[in-house]
């Protein structure tokens, strides 16, 4: 009798239903992300576009050299079957993969032969050898990977230092890439060459543009504390105060770990900075309550700041909410984490602090990086009469009422 059940089309019909709906509920649970392949900036990549979660963040930043595109408001890899076959192993059990987009062309990357790729693979070690930073080898390589795709018809030992140039006239120049970009693509050049020396480029030939002399942005004392007043989540005013008050970089605040803040000497201890250097700076009496309720509050266990799954938080998240909090504040001016502290270093010296020490405060290894604080600080600019203010002011201490006039002709 139970086998005649079985048999019933009805069983399986009701069998299949409710194992497909448990299926069903068991993807709606998984966030989505969405593959899709482009051209960007002449280099064939896989954009990976998600809804903002911590977890796939984490994930996508532990692909090699992903990269995020602030355009395109999405992370993105070089596209290769390697790097496609990486994407759903990481997103494996924690995302569904909706690859619907990808065209699966033979694209740009995949036509690198294998001496192209190996040579790559021997740089992104090099660079690793000579101690980098992880930034600036995902950087280079990034750059290195995209100067070899753009003469993917030509081997490594063909190329010439007239094939950099025609890469920055129809990259670089043709998509108005910014000088600094440039400026660290010619850097990865030279070093890629002295590192692949078979080639005919010659490194000497090669010559950076000048730096833009552009001036910071930088926000007055009164913007400061009204943005800090209309952020009412702890943890974001936590971390502007913090940005400001002790002139951080984003990264250093990023990796600050609890056991590095020294209340009672009101300091902190950055490890590993830029350069690779160590450095105390200030911790403001004033930030300590909010520091403590902060810590009360949310209960970080290594870093200063941490997301819901106690790691690292995400430099991305940080300029989110700093946006959306300069709107609540009415401020107009572009503002990014690295305004707070042109805005810290400007202060100090409007404040009377000597450039010495704010040189050694936010870490700089020149003086003269400190020297542009000069140009954006107003005290000294206040204390100087125009020369029109100084006509008007002779005209009205004469007592001829006929010198005497008002600025508005009336």
């Amino acid at each position: 009798m139970f086998l005649n059940f079985l048999k019933n089309k009805s069983f399986y019909k009701m069998t299949y239903f409710f194992y497909f709906r448990a299926l069903l509920n068991t993807m709606k649970k998984l966030p989505v992300i969405a593959l899709q392949d482009k051209y960007h900036r002449d280099l064939s990549i896989i954009f990976i576009k998600f809804s903002y979660n911590q977890k796939l963040v984490d994930a996508v930043k532990s692909l090699d050299c992903s990269r995020w595109s602030n355009t395109n408001k999405a992370w993105y890899v070089l596209n290769s079957k390697k790097n496609l076959q990486n994407i759903y192993t990481v997103f494996k059990d924690i995302a569904i993969v909706n690859s619907e987009k990808l065209s699966h062309k033979t694209k740009h990357l995949n036509k690198l032969s294998e001496d192209q790729k190996k040579i790559l693979n021997e740089f992104y070690i090099y660079l690793k050898g000579k101690r980098y930073s992880q930034s600036t080898i995902k950087t280079y390589t990034f750059f290195i990977a995209d100067f070899i795709c753009f003469n993917s018809q030509k081997e490594v030992t063909e190329l010439k230092s007239r094939d950099v140039e025609i890469y920055i006239e129809q990259v670089f120049i043709e998509r108005k890439y910014s000088i600094s970009t440039q400026r660290q693509f010619i850097g990865a050049v030279k070093l890629f060459f002295k590192f692949y020396s078979k080639s005919d480029v010659d490194g000497l030939e090669l010559n950076r543009p000048k730096k833009d002399k552009k001036l910071p942005n930088v926000l007055s004392q009164e913007e400061v504390i009204r943005l800090i007043q209309v952020t009412k989540n702890i943890k974001h005013r936590a971390i502007i105060a913090l940005l400001y008050s002790s002139g951080l970089r984003i990264g250093e605040l990023i990796n600050l770990q609890l056991r590095n803040i020294d209340i009672n000497r009101k300091q902190l201890i950055i490890k590993n900075a830029k350069g690779r250097k160590d450095r105390f700076v200030m911790l403001a009496e004033s930030f300590i309550p909010l520091l403590r309720n902060y810590i009360i509050t949310y209960q970080p266990k290594f870093y200063f700041v941490e997301n819901t799954q106690a790691k690292q938080y995400s430099q991305s998240s940080v300029r989110k909410f700093l946006a959306k909090n300069c709107k609540l504040a009415s401020i107009q001016k572009s503002v990014t984490p690295h305004t707070l502290r042109h805005s810290y270093a400007t202060h100090l010296l409007e404040n009377g602090v000597g450039l010495r020490h704010i040189q050694e405060l936010l870490g700089h290894v020149k003086p003269e990086t400190t020297m542009i604080y000069t140009h954006v600080a107003k005290k000294d600019l206040l204390e100087i009469q125009s020369p029109l203010d100084k006509i008007i002011l002779d005209l009205n201490k004469n007592t001829d009422q006929e010198k005497q006039f008002l600025l508005s002709g009336k």
